[in-house]
């Protein structure tokens, strides 16, 4: 930062000041002084010494006192300040007022220990009286929950905001500190602009023997310790806690008064800079809203001193990147606004150190971690996309960089990167970059070491541990040579890039800013005083004792310089910044100054561009194109007038006894306006502008004046006037031409409709696509579609389609193709992507792609679909393909998904094998036993399915007239052979039957139809195979006991006791209940069952009955047409759906 005195406002009557306080919004200046003075403009008031002036920002209050304990509260009503308030407590005497960061709050402390805390509106809210303690500060915290209470034994003790004491700070700046001590000042910047850090300190606390501790809580136990070697009298953080500024005096060495200061640091305790102001005694300071001014109190005048900071920012490829912090965010928001589109690109960066830019490139120096010393050096482009990041070891302090150098460098060490960027590369390249470091693309050096220029430097970090006694204080680099500053004054030179120690000069100032020219001649010094000076390079001069030594400082001198510039193609032209004065200088001689306060980004063409940084980070967030100011220097502005005056012949003589190419493509322009084509190209030739030499030899063919007009027209921009132009000479044909190199199909679509004739299909067209485009790239799909059905574009027809979701719209495009067309894959592809199976069908056997069809189907499950396209096709893999996809199903023991696959793909019997595993081990885990009967069915539906489609592929094979029968014997033939394997199909609904009696059997016994349950139990002796035996023949026996048929139930026991899979306890368990039972009955059967006559009349095994479990003995009975199963004529009646299969009974 730099800072200099600017203004000086004299008291009337020579009043001394006591106290000075800046409104940070409507910038009113409130000073206190001896005899009543208050001053806000042009208030004056109040009888004592007023002692404390304090603002109110959000409610626009200033509250004052003076030193008999008179407390007024103003209030500004159209232009006039207003007392709103007065309160008087006649006891003491006001010593600090505070505010806290809302503005609702306000805390009065006096001297004799009164604090009252009242609110905006005047009612107090608490007052306190701390005994025997002497008050002379108060501050809150940002978040308003803490009070610091300021001693006059200097303590400092902290409250809460209800004035419950908490506990005394710990004052680690007192260390080892003797004599008499105050407090000079105590302020905790409230956070309303955000923090340069993370964990930034921002409470400052300062004594009048100049010891300070910066700390960010009140508990901080590892504060910044300051020492500002004088006598404070008041300090004051800037709007943003960037800066805090320290007010005091210093005793001097030669003279016998004090030396008025204004010390500047850092949160961190860096020292920035040392403001001398004159006067015998400074009382305080206060800052400006914006933070670029500061006001001063010394004696009866107010000094303001303007501050230029050192913001974060650079300049590269017509992008202004610059940095600032937000209330909101920890990280610094970087911005890269691109002045010429005015597109801004947003980054947000943790632990920003510097920007610095070159060319179309910038370096981020950042932080890597909060706790390590690592730092990182981010190559940027011009819209902030990161490139080439580079992790290193050494603070970069200083960071400067050239189109293939970057150069950090801390106070020992510096460290070169020759980087590289992807534009410059091959693909080969970029691979080979990423993989490997080349080889001495980064080197460091320490500071004392003198490098030949051979391969010399490496990354060995040992180096930049070490100290000097020497640091380096500055760097600046040009593409071929690297300029290191040191604080003794010292200058070396090295070479780049091999990177060798040339030379060494010694220049009487320590430098803070360095800058090389064009062509490494001269250097450019500004000290930390603002002092500009230079230094040539190369001239060889003799010194007072006849030796001859390269170097020479030139005589110019300029002070108060905080910025400066070279141009960028003449060694001798630069500008600087003096004050609020921009001059620009030639061979050292200055030309009249302009009025400005922007810093310069660019000196090219005998243009300067210059940015108002000030105004833009006002509102970063929005800036606007009328902060960027582009100034002509002199000579361009005299030759332009020359030019206008004159005419181009006499011009063109000044222009040869000053030349510039900006000043011969001047003169061209200026030729080629009045088609003075001979001296347009001479000019052209002199500023090397080839494409302006073909524009003069192309006008030179053209015949027709007019025709030259327009083209000149075109040329410098005016489009407008070039096609009205042509359309006055009848040639739509060249407007529509200029319409379409602009890129404007809007107006070449209005020129082809609105023009006589037929206007050219092709080129119609052409502008509907165009149009499209444009639509497109916005994503304005609906108005794209409109323009694309108009040119035929139907391969960005069908992507709208697909980005609008018009799938319809889509199918009918794809209905609209050709057989074959090349765009019938990109949109089956489009209906794949959405699960469309069968329009993508359509469009893949469209184009002659079955394959891709049946793929399709089997990525989106349509295995049935997928398996006829197959056949349809001769295709033979889906068999293979089938069984992998199943086979993956079931290593995720997805079973009943590839049941569903199988059944979809009408591979029926594989299913139903599968089912049956299913049905087999819920059997084995005795679960619900309808379930298990329900799988047992679903199997065996699938096994008739089977049944089905062999007869069905049989009938189809075979033909004539005894194709009926014929193909049920060979379907039969097949199925024989197919089955021998697996005997499923032969008794496919054992299973069902087993469970389907089971389950009756136990109902039938449930609702006390006992002859009927043994009956229907006797059935299940045929299904031990899939029943348990002892489940079975428990049942069984149960029955037939329930039914007094004992003889039964008797022959029941004898099976269950002569099971083997029953465990001795459980056997003696049988024995005992047999026992039990046939001891009280007779283990006979009286009555003989029907069952058993019918078996012993020898007519064979009779059907039986799923309803009732009977046999059926009638000759008219109903059989399912699905599961073959019978049921008595008279039962089923009662039935809507089959009993075991439940298939409708029709």
């Amino acid at each position: 930062m730099f800072i200099y005195l600017s203004k000086k406002i004299a008291i009337p009557g020579n009043v001394r000041l006591r106290c000075i306080s800046w409104n940070k919004d409507q910038g009113f200046i409130a000073c206190g002084g001896e005899d009543g003075l208050l001053k806000v403009l042009k208030l004056e008031t109040q009888t004592g010494s007023v002692q404390v002036v304090t603002w109110n920002e959000q409610y626009q209050k200033l509250t004052t006192s003076d030193q008999n304990g008179l407390i007024i509260v103003w209030m500004l009503y159209k232009g006039a300040w207003y007392e709103e308030m007065i309160n008087n407590r006649n006891k003491s005497v006001v010593r600090s007022m505070s505010w806290n960061a809302d503005g609702q709050k306000i805390c009065i402390v006096y001297e004799d220990g009164a604090v009252i805390v009242g609110s905006v509106d005047g009612n107090r809210i608490w007052g306190k009286d701390l005994k025997g303690s002497q008050l002379c500060h108060v501050a809150w915290s940002s978040d308003s929950k803490i009070l610091l209470f300021g001693m006059a034994n200097g303590e400092i003790h902290i409250y809460d905001n209800q004035g419950n004491f908490i506990m005394k700070m710990k004052l680690n700046c007192l260390v080892n500190v003797t004599g008499a001590f105050s407090i000079a000042g105590i302020h905790w910047y409230p956070g309303t602009e955000g923090y340069t850090e993370q964990d930034c300190p921002c409470l400052a606390i300062c004594f009048d023997n100049g010891r300070c501790q910066i700390m960010r809580h009140e508990n901080d136990q590892n504060p910044v310790l300051i020492d500002t070697g004088m006598n404070v009298v008041s300090i004051q953080w800037n709007h943003c806690g960037s800066v805090l500024a320290v007010a005091g005096f210093q005793k001097a060495t030669t003279q016998d008064k004090d030396v008025n200061l204004v010390q500047f640091y850092t949160p961190f305790g860096e020292h920035l800079r040392t403001l001398k102001v004159p006067g015998k005694q400074m009382s305080a300071l206060s800052w400006e809203g914006g933070g670029l001014k500061i006001g001063l109190a010394v004696d009866s005048f107010i000094y303001f001193a303007n501050i230029r900071p050192d913001y974060k920012w650079g300049y590269c490829s017509n992008t202004v990147v610059y940095a600032y912090t937000r209330p909101d965010r920890p990280e610094y928001c970087v911005v890269f606004w691109d002045t010429k589109n005015n597109e801004k690109y947003v980054k947000y960066v943790k632990s920003l150190i510097s920007i610095t830019t070159c060319g179309d490139f910038c370096i981020l120096a950042t932080k890597a971690d909060e706790n390590q010393p690592q730092y990182v050096l981010v190559l940027c482009n011009s819209i902030g996309t990161p490139l080439d990041p580079k992790y290193i070891d050494i603070g970069p302090l200083f960071v400067t960089m050239t189109k293939t150098h970057v150069i950090a460098a801390s106070k020992e060490a510096f460290y070169i990167w020759q980087y590289r960027v992807a534009k410059k590369l091959t693909a080969m390249e970029i691979n080979q970059v990423a993989r490997t470091r080349k080889e001495g693309r980064e080197r460091i050096y320490h500071i004392d070491d003198i490098p030949s220029g051979a391969a010399d430097g490496g990354l060995d970090y040992s180096k930049a541990i070490q100290g000097t006694r020497d640091p380096i204080c500055a760097i600046t680099a040009s593409d071929k040579t690297l300029i290191v500053g040191r604080e003794s004054g010292t200058i070396q030179r090295y070479s780049l890039p091999n990177v060798g120690l040339l030379q060494k000069y010694v220049l009487n100032c320590r430098a803070y800013q360095m800058s090389l020219n064009c062509n490494s001649s001269r250097l450019a010094i500004i000290d930390l005083s603002g002092v500009l000076t230079f230094f040539d390079l190369d001239t060889r001069v003799t010194d007072s004792t006849g030796q001859q030594i390269i170097g020479e400082q030139l005589k110019l001198e300029r002070k108060d310089v905080w910025d400066m510039k070279w141009a960028k193609d003449n060694p001798d032209l630069f500008a600087m910044m003096e004050k609020t004065r921009m001059y620009v200088f030639r061979n050292l001689d200055p030309e009249e100054p302009i009025q400005t306060s922007g810093y310069i980004c660019n000196f090219e063409d005998l243009e300067i561009k210059s940015v108002l940084l000030d105004e833009i980070l006002k509102n970063p967030e929005h800036p606007n194109k009328e902060n960027i100011i582009t100034f002509e220097i002199r000579s361009l502005r005299d030759s332009r007038a020359l030019i206008e005056e004159v005419g181009i012949e006499e011009s063109s003589q000044f222009i040869e006894d000053n030349p510039h190419p900006r000043l011969w493509r001047l003169l061209a322009e200026a030729a080629l306006q009045k088609l003075d084509l001979q001296t347009a190209e001479q000019a052209f030739v002199r500023c090397k502008d080839y494409q302006g030499i073909k524009f003069v030899k192309c006008l030179g063919n053209l015949q027709s004046e007019s025709m030259k007009q327009a083209e000149v027209a075109a040329y410098f921009g005016r489009f407008e006037e070039a096609e009205r132009m042509y359309l006055d000479m009848d040639r739509r044909d060249l407007a529509i031409g200029l319409r379409i190199k602009l890129g404007d199909w809007f107006r070449v679509l209005q020129l082809l409709k609105t023009g006589s004739g037929d206007a050219d299909d092709t080129l119609l067209e052409q502008a509907h696509n165009a149009i499209g485009d444009y639509f497109a790239d916005r994503q304005k799909w609906i108005n794209a579609v409109q323009y694309y059905v108009q040119g035929r574009n139907q391969e960005r027809l069908a992507e709208c389609y697909y980005m609008l979701e018009d799938y319809q719209g889509l199918e009918n495009l794809a209905n609209s193709l050709p057989e074959n067309n090349k765009l019938l894959p990109d949109i089956a592809h489009m209906f794949v992507r959405v699960g469309m199976c069968e329009q993508a069908v359509t469009a893949f056997l469209k184009c002659n792609r079955p394959k891709d069809a049946v793929d399709t189907c089997v990525h989106l499950n349509q295995w049935n679909k997928a398996v006829e396209l197959a056949k349809n096709h001769n295709m033979k893999e889906i068999g293979s393909l089938l069984a992998r996809y199943a086979s993956h199903l079931l290593e995720k023991n997805k079973i009943l998904d590839a049941i569903e696959l199988y059944r979809k793909a009408n591979y029926f019997f594989d299913a139903a094998k599968l089912m049956f595993k299913i049905a087999d081990e819920e059997a084995k885990k005795r679960t619900k036993p309808l379930r298990v009967k329900k799988l047992y069915v679903l199997s065996a539906l699938l096994v008739e399915q089977y049944h089905e489609q062999v007869k069905n592929a049989q009938r189809g094979k075979v033909k004539g007239k005894s194709s009926e029968a014929t193909s049920a014997l060979a379907g039969l033939l097949e199925e024989d052979v197919l089955s021998s394997a697996n005997r499923l199909t032969d008794n496919a609904w054992r299973g069902a039957e087993a469970y389907h009696f089971f389950i009756l059997a136990q109902r039938q016994l449930y609702e006390g139809y006992v002859d009927t349950a043994m009956k229907t139990a006797l059935h299940l002796r045929d299904y031990e195979d899939i029943i348990p035996a002892v489940e079975i023949y428990s049942l069984l026996a149960l029955c037939a006991c329930a039914n007094r048929a004992f003889g039964t139930c008797s022959k029941a026991f004898v099976k269950l006791e002569s099971l083997e899979t029953l465990s001795p306890e459980q056997r003696q368990q049988y024995e005992d209940l047999a026992l039990e039972i046939f001891t009280k009955h007779c283990p006979k059967h009286t009555k003989k069952s029907d069952l058993d006559g019918l078996l012993e009349g020898g007519e064979g095994k009779l059907p039986t009955c799923v309803a009732t479990g009977r046999s059926i003995t009638e000759y008219q009975f109903w059989m399912c047409n699905v599961c073959k199963h019978c049921v008595q004529a008279q039962e089923i009646s009662n039935y809507n759906f089959c009993p075991l299969c439940h298939s409708s009974v029709t």
